[in-house]
This record gives structure tokens, sequence and C-alpha cells, in this order.
């Protein structure tokens, strides 16, 4: 049901399925009383394309639809630290497009992390100052386009029904790994902000008669708003797919309690995921979503939310370069 739509090859695909028994091994040894799953984590840190991250899979299908449609510049828009605008920089640049970054509030005084690479990699970038970032972005449409240029523009977070496509493909890809190596998946946790993982992954699991759960730990919304909208893009997301279904609110499970002081503001619980996982396995989160995903994952099994028979994959969503941007306040 996928090869309908236009797509154009970006990510190094499959990505690693892995085991983390260190990890288990860490949190087993806080109370050797408590169940503490089977951990893997899904490496979709490792799709390539400028270090990668999980919008690569979402931008194949995105830069297809640009493509299809004769586009030669790309716009999106995002925070400044924001995974999404690296990673569109990166594909409009391997596919030959301007690009135009939309970024909200006003230049830093220090240029790093994410934001160096989108320099690095072409974009031209616009400050949205104290404006709305959405109304600047189809603002900056109409002027490019009365220019003569060609704009297309891709969601926040690539989070249409078409980006969105690409984890449903991506959850079949997980299942395919997961059977090879003779593991039963119980429980996927990720990262969820503009809903277009989490949602591809609803159509995905539907798709192949997933019977276990999907949790959302959700980085900058409240439950009650965010799952309808999650629930209204995987609806849309199966009808592009020709496999219409209804998706309920209620079935999307979105963990809201791990909000902090807000969208990209570093906590402890952050700060102590990241410590965990690099000293137990050398691998890498990010702060803004990985390692609050992450922080939330690990408060849920010292929750006893899991009984110790289970499987739970930990999907890496990316986001690596915002480590260097946080430098001071992670040393």
């Amino acid at each position: 049901m996928f090869n309908s739509l236009p797509r154009l090859p970006l990510a190094h695909l499959p990505t690693p399925l892995e085991a983390l028994p260190r990890l288990r091994a860490a949190l087993q040894a806080e109370d050797p009383g408590r169940p503490v799953p089977r951990l893997l984590v899904k490496r979709d840190d490792q799709t390539g394309l400028a270090s990668g991250g999980n919008k690569t899979r979402k931008l194949e299908y995105l830069l297809g639809e640009a493509l299809a449609q004769g586009a030669d510049t790309v716009l999106t828009v995002g925070a400044p630290q924001s995974n999404h605008c690296r990673q569109t920089a990166a594909a409009a640049a391997k596919a030959g497009l301007r690009c135009l970054l939309v970024l909200g509030g006003h230049a830093p005084r220090l240029t790093g992390g994410n934001l160096l690479l989108d320099r690095l990699l072409g974009a031209q970038i616009i400050w949205a100052g104290q404006e709305d970032r959405l109304a600047l972005l189809a603002e900056t449409a109409r002027s490019q386009a009365a220019s003569g240029y060609r704009p297309w523009v891709i969601p926040y977070g690539g989070s249409s029904p078409a980006g969105a496509a690409g984890y449903a493909l991506a959850f079949q890809e997980l299942l395919t790994q997961a059977q090879a190596a003779g593991w039963q998946v119980d429980h996927v946790a990720t990262a969820s902000s503009s809903g277009g993982t989490q949602a591809g992954m609803a159509v995905g699991a539907w798709a192949a008669g997933f019977t276990g759960q999907i949790h959302g730990i959700s980085i900058d919304q409240r439950a009650d708003d965010f799952q309808p909208a999650l629930a209204e893009l995987a609806q849309q997301t199966a009808s592009l797919l020709g496999a219409p279904h209804p998706f309920r609110a209620e079935a999307m499970i979105v963990h809201d309690a791990y909000l902090g002081a807000g969208y990209g503001v570093l906590g402890d619980a952050e700060r102590a995921a990241i410590d965990l996982l690099a000293r137990s396995e050398g691998l890498l989160v990010d702060p803004v979503y990985t390692g609050r995903a992450l922080a939330g994952l690990l408060d849920l099994i010292r929750q006893r939310r899991f009984a110790a028979s289970e499987t739970v994959v930990f999907w890496h969503t990316g986001g690596l370069p915002a480590l260097f941007a946080y430098a001071e306040q992670l040393d």
C-alpha cells in the first residue's frame, strides 16, 4: 500500500534493533525486587542524513511529494535546535532544492548544534522573533511564489499524512526484525511532539495486527489536547495509504507527566536519563526529545508498569546535534 506514494530514498534502512542488557541490569540493581522488562532500542538515530533521526523517514515521502509537484524550494518551521529543520535542510541539499527555515525567536549569540548544521547545509534561516511562526511560514511561501519560485511547505515536524506514512512502514520493519530475532514485542515507547511518528506507528500497528501498546511520551502537550490530533492524523494517513480505518482518541496512549519546565528546558530527569544510558550502553540521547522520552520510560519501569516477562522497545528518534547546544547544562 506504500508503492503508490512518491518517495525519495534518503534513509539507511533498516535501522538496527538492539538489546539494552546493561541498562536493564542497572535498573534491576536499583531495586532487585522490581520487575524490569527486556529492553530493546530501535536505532532511528542511525538513519543517516546529517547525523540521522526519525524525520528522515518522513522526508522520504515529503520530498517525494515536493518533487512530484515540481517544487524547486521547500520551506518548514521549527525551534532553533530543530532536528526536523536540520534533516529537511539535508534532504533538500541532497535533492537539489532550495531550503528556507522559519525558526522561532531571535538568532542566538552562538551558533551551535543543529543551527550550525542548518547553515552548513545551505539553508536560508528566517527568524520569526515575536511573530507567529506558522503565519510567517505561510507569508514566506507566498513571497517565494511571487518571486518566481515553486515553493512546497513541509508542516511542523513533517507531521502530515505523507510524513506519517514513513512510520507506518517503519513499524512493519520493526516487527519483521523482532520476529527474525525471536523477540515478542509487547510495548513501544517513543517521544511524541508534532505527532507524525506516533500516528504513523498506530497505522502500521493496525495494519500488521499488532496487539501490544504504543506509548507516546509527550514532550510538550497535554494528553487531552494531543490524543484527538493523533487519532485524526492516523485516520488521514490510513486513508492516504488506501486502507481507511477509524482511530479513537482514547486509544492513543499519551503520557504527559514528563513535560517538566516546558519545551526544550533540560531538567534533572532528562539529565539523569542521558547519563544512565550513556554510561550503561554507550548510547547518546538528546536533551529535548529522546532524553525526555527515555526519562519517562524509566519512570514507568520504576512504577512497575511492565512485567519482567514483557519486551519494551525504546524508539530512538535521534537528536545528537542538540547535545552540543546544551553543553554547559550537561557538563
